[in-house]
């Protein structure tokens, strides 16, 4: 049995819910017969399925989505027990009024502004995501040793594969 399209939408918000609230990910591309990752700062748009960052032109990002536009996003939160990753298909935009749009303070760490020549998008479009969170703090802590002194396996939490297009 199929799950109804009102589960379907409310787990596609939560997945969007976690991205929020996780903040900093990995974003890991194919380069050659290799995996790279590195940590990067989404900018969530729900609304249009897409996840934005701003990115150094100068940097081997670019060539490597050019090459292969399959997408990771690692995200974790070890302590609260949450876990998310989402795939999906990137591209690079050149579009200086959205680069404006989407600067923020921190990005003055990496360039001097928003009208740096370098800076470019990258703009994922998410296909799917499974996340996992698991009961934490003291009432998590307390569940797994409730669990494992009356011989049962422990909670593992929630785990969930999402379609997201």
């Amino acid at each position: 049995m199929k799950p109804s399209e009102e589960i379907i939408g409310q787990d596609a918000a939560h997945v969007w819910a976690l991205i929020e609230k996780l903040g900093p990910c990995m974003l890991a591309t194919h380069e050659g017969g290799l995996i790279r990752a590195r940590p990067m700062a989404p900018r969530p748009h729900p609304e249009e399925n897409a996840i934005f960052f701003l990115t150094d032109a100068r940097g081997d990002k670019d060539d490597e989505i050019a090459q292969d536009s399959a997408v990771a996003l690692i995200f974790a939160h070890p302590g609260a027990g949450t876990f998310l990753t989402v795939t999906g298909q990137a591209r690079i935009v050149e579009d200086r009024t959205m680069i404006r749009e989407l600067w923020t303070r921190a990005d003055a760490e990496i360039w001097t502004d928003s009208e740096d020549p370098g800076i470019r998008i990258i703009e994922v479009t998410p296909l799917d995501a499974q996340y996992w969170e698991r009961p934490h703090g003291v009432i998590g802590t307390a569940q797994t040793v409730l669990a494992a002194a009356a011989g049962g396996m422990p909670l593992l939490g929630e785990v969930r594969k999402v379609d997201l297009h």
